[in-house]
């Protein structure tokens, strides 16, 4: 395989797994219209539990199923315990409840499992990466269009008042929501375990997917997916041939460059608002 095919392949598997995350973030904002700064704790705690039970004597699936279980009810808890109570009140606190929760997470990975690097128990190729986060977008694209679930934080998304007065219950479509970016967070970082080992620096990754959310736009979905592929592409290409020191730059200014002309993101939607 030759070095420009290398790095594509390289690229779509980082991009596949950047999409994963930054649906999370884009669920979480649909959703709340809350930015989720918890995101990165949450795809470590991913890696570390996709560590753990892959390591067990059970099935792959298995292990896989109850790693991306455990992530989900996590999510599950943060909701009903720390951002339920704050529904109703400026948005800002729901943020600096993440921020929080950022950190408590960080504390509780390192207490349960250190910050010892660990060798991932389960080989991933490249190829099966990008199989494994294409049909799991798939399937997030699918149930918000077609599930009653999933409609319903569509509904939210675009007018809280309005989808409660049809019977939508905002507590639960906020679980849900925290649920699913919770389980997106940790295959993505069970896939990234794959490829690099488990390692703190996973978490860092929640806070480079920023431009890949951001570029595609805060409610597209698509975007995420289209953005996460050209953004991983992009970073590829810049540490295969201009050098490893500018693929983090590169990104960023992509990024500025985009929002100079679509300052909503490549598939946003612009909004206008009265004052």
């Amino acid at each position: 395989m030759d070095v420009f095919a290398e790095l594509t392949l390289a690229g779509l598997a980082n991009g596949m797994i950047y999409a994963l995350i930054a649906i999370g973030f884009i669920i979480i904002y649909k959703a709340t219209d809350v930015i989720n700064f918890a995101q990165g704790p949450l795809l470590l705690l991913g890696a570390y539990l996709g560590y753990t039970f892959l390591s067990l004597p059970i099935p792959t699936w298995l292990g896989l199923g109850l790693a991306l279980g455990v992530a989900a009810l996590v999510g599950v808890a943060i909701a009903r315990f720390a951002l339920r109570p704050l529904i109703g009140e400026p948005a800002i606190s729901m943020i600096m409840a993440t921020v929080a929760i950022s950190s408590i997470l960080r504390a509780l990975i390192q207490g349960i499992w250190g910050v010892r690097p660990r060798n991932f128990p389960l080989n991933v190729d490249r190829p099966v990466v990008i199989g494994v986060a294409a049909v799991s977008l798939v399937a997030l694209g699918w149930f918000f269009r077609k599930s009653r679930e999933g409609l319903a934080m569509r509904a939210v998304a675009d007018d809280q008042q309005a989808a409660m007065s049809m019977g939508v219950s905002l507590p639960r479509t906020l679980s849900i929501a925290w649920a699913l970016a919770s389980a997106a967070a940790a295959l993505g970082g069970i896939l990234l375990a794959g490829l690099v080992g488990v390692t703190q620096d996973i978490t860092a990754i929640g806070l480079r997917v920023f431009p890949v959310v951001i570029l595609g736009g805060l409610d597209s979905i698509v975007g995420a997916v289209i953005g996460g592929a050209l953004i991983g592409l992009v970073e590829a290409y810049a540490a295969g041939y201009i050098g490893m020191g500018v693929q983090t730059l590169v990104p960023y200014a992509l990024l500025l460059v985009v929002l100079m002309v679509r300052p909503y993101g490549l598939f946003g939607k612009r909004r206008m608002e009265r004052v």
